[in-house]
């Protein structure tokens, strides 16, 4: 048990050599994940022939260069930053863009075991290593025309002057960034975790922004102009509050009342000339 320990420990101090360039540190950066490298000083970072790709060849990491953002390939799992020393965010294998796939095994300056005895000339058999579903879900990664590869992005070399203690935080990265490196993403893909990057910054997304922008509920609406106003009106002035009607009641119970006078006084004539006829009777009698 206790050389089982020693061995975990020589092997977690092994862990920590690493170059000048690459120094490791245990926290990177918020709010995306820690990798364990922090870079002190900006990578050299050298074209892989015939590939929009750049690699970091003194650096002991699997580290490149692709459409205006970094990615390293570190534990089985792929990170993208749009810095160079991070913070750095996971991207999953069935989203990783197909020409970071298709970089030969010689540019993987810290392969893992699993590369042992791959051809160092040809891409890494991902659908080997991460299996049949993934085989079929990004079918045809292996095969391009290299003549129809597109140009490399051009490096972000002013990010040379924010190293070591001059690096600075994710909401700085965004406004350093717009202002001295205007190249935009153009695979889908990286512009996806580009926009993503960016979304986590100080400033807050667009949708965000239009409901600041927008009235309280309890603010009144403006009011509306033209035909269709205008027709929206018209039914109001039409129906008169119960005030206004009530004369026109009275009037239609005066009416009803006066129909009803002429017949009460034939009614009371009728009467009359029968108790007048009565009354000559008893005379003649």
């Amino acid at each position: 048990m206790i050389m089982r320990n020693r061995l975990i420990l020589l092997c977690l101090l092994c862990g920590l050599v690493a170059p000048a360039t690459a120094q490791v540190s245990i926290g990177i950066g918020l709010p995306n994940v820690s990798i364990g490298i922090n870079l002190q000083t900006y990578p050299q970072l050298v074209r892989v022939p015939d590939y929009p790709v750049y690699y970091a060849p003194q650096l002991r990491s699997n580290y490149f260069f692709y459409d205006g953002m970094y990615w390293i390939y570190q534990d089985d799992r792929w990170y993208a930053s749009a810095w160079f020393n991070g913070p750095w965010g996971i991207v999953a294998p069935e989203v990783l863009p197909v020409y970071l796939l298709r970089v030969p095994v010689r540019y993987y300056r810290r392969p893992p075991e699993y590369f042992r005895g791959w051809q160092p000339d040809a891409p890494p058999r991902w659908g080997q290593h991460w299996g049949n579903e993934w085989e079929q879900r990004r079918a045809g990664w292996d095969r391009w025309d290299r003549r129809s590869a597109p140009a490399p992005a051009p490096l972000p070399t002013y990010q040379r002057k924010y190293s070591g203690d001059r690096y600075p935080h994710l909401e700085q990265q965004q406004e350093l960034q717009g202002r001295n490196y205007r190249y935009q993403p153009q695979d889908p893909v990286v512009r996806g975790h580009y926009d993503a990057r960016w979304a986590q910054g100080a400033h807050p997304p667009q949708k965000e922004r239009e409901n600041v922008q927008r009235p309280p509920a309890n603010q009144p609406q403006p009011q509306m102009r033209g035909p269709s106003a205008q027709q929206s009106e018209q039914p109001r002035q039409r129906a008169a509050p119960p005030q206004q009607r009530a004369p026109e009641t009275h009037r239609a119970e005066a009416g009803a009342q006066g129909k009803g006078a002429p017949q009460d006084s034939r009614h009371a004539q009728g009467s009359d000339q029968k108790k007048d006829g009565e009354k000559g009777d008893d005379h003649r009698k």
